[in-house]
């Protein structure tokens, strides 16, 4: 098989294409063969160097990168219960050190893995990482009720256009940041109060439109991170999901008595399940703006770290071929 890897740490041409043996699962451990994987920006961001997974792996290159994936289980460990050869599944895989998604198979803990019954393997491939990171930057982190007003930095890309679904969903009234291109987009999908972050005076626009949020779920950090502070009420808080710049965003929240979270996604299981059910209840779907071939990943990272991608980008394998979207 082939794995696409990190060779070196610096821009998107140091993504290589590398044979690779298949691994032979352990105990309660099973292979898939991949058909799609997502493409995250924290992969971007690896992949240049930066960020806690970087740091980690910096002396195991090359190292491939890739944590959504979807595809067919096709070998069991021993004392596997939860799933069988032919299963189509997805998952968040190798959080935050193996990865392993952008290869041709992948071998994981089957807990790590949820059938994917009445799921496409393309919206499998884009859910797990976004949606769970919306999730509990919403719910675990943000304790956001219903009735309360939530600001989404970044709404349109692949975090945010899930998050103001859920929110939508969950009965919070929910303002988001975007390019106006994507204004009519995000209106459909539960957004009541749009503003363009070009616009300077974008935290004025807010409040003056709306009154002040009970919540900002940040998913652009640094300035961006620190100006909706403006906006959060007395007794709110912010959560930022870039770790780079958490710390400043923290240290500007506490001048202005703004509580701050960072936060770390996890797997969860339980939260994949209802996530899916959702997507297979048409209550949330997954905008998909782009395809690359495994071989061209490259151009999808380029695409990523361009800023303008609508919902989710995804690396195709060969196995995608003869398979059911």
């Amino acid at each position: 098989m082939t794995q696409l890897q990190i060779t070196a740490f610096g821009d998107p041409s140091v993504l290589r294409l590398n044979p690779s043996q298949d691994k032979v699962p352990a105990e309660g451990e099973v292979r898939v063969r991949i058909c799609f994987a997502g493409v995250n920006p924290i992969d971007a961001k690896t992949r240049a160097g930066l960020g806690w997974a970087a740091a980690q792996n910096k002396d195991k290159l090359p190292w491939t990168p890739g944590y959504d994936v979807a595809g067919v289980v096709e070998k069991l460990g021993p004392n596997v219960t939860l799933l069988a050869e032919g299963d189509r599944v997805c998952g968040m895989v190798g959080f935050p050190l193996s990865a392993g998604g952008y290869g041709e198979t992948v071998v994981v803990a089957e807990g790590e893995l949820v059938r994917l019954d009445g799921i496409g393997l393309r919206q499998g491939a884009a859910l797990p990482l976004a949606g769970l990171t919306a999730w509990q930057g919403l719910f675990e982190h943000g304790a956001l009720e219903a009735g309360q007003r939530v600001l989404i930095l970044a709404a349109a890309g692949g975090v945010g256009h899930l998050a103001v679904q859920f929110a939508s969903a969950y009965g919070a009234e929910v303002v988001v940041t975007a390019s106006r291109y994507n204004h009519s987009f995000l209106h459909g999908l539960g957004a009541s109060q749009m503003v363009d972050y070009h616009d300077a005076d974008w935290p004025a626009q807010i409040l003056a439109e709306g009154g002040p949020v009970d919540l900002v779920l940040d998913l652009v950090g640094g300035e961006s991170g620190k100006a909706a502070l403006a906006c959060v009420r007395p007794g709110g808080r912010l959560v930022t999901v870039p770790t780079i710049t958490a710390q400043q965003i923290k240290e500007a929240g506490a001048a202005l008595g703004v509580e701050v979270l960072g936060m770390l996604v996890h797997p969860d299981h339980k939260q994949l399940t209802q996530m899916l059910m959702l997507l297979r209840q048409g209550e949330v779907q997954i905008t998909v703006s782009g395809e690359f071939p495994q071989a061209e990943g490259a151009l999808a990272h380029r695409a990523i770290e361009g800023g303008h991608v609508r919902g989710k980008l995804l690396l195709r394998m060969p196995a995608a071929d003869g398979q059911p979207g």
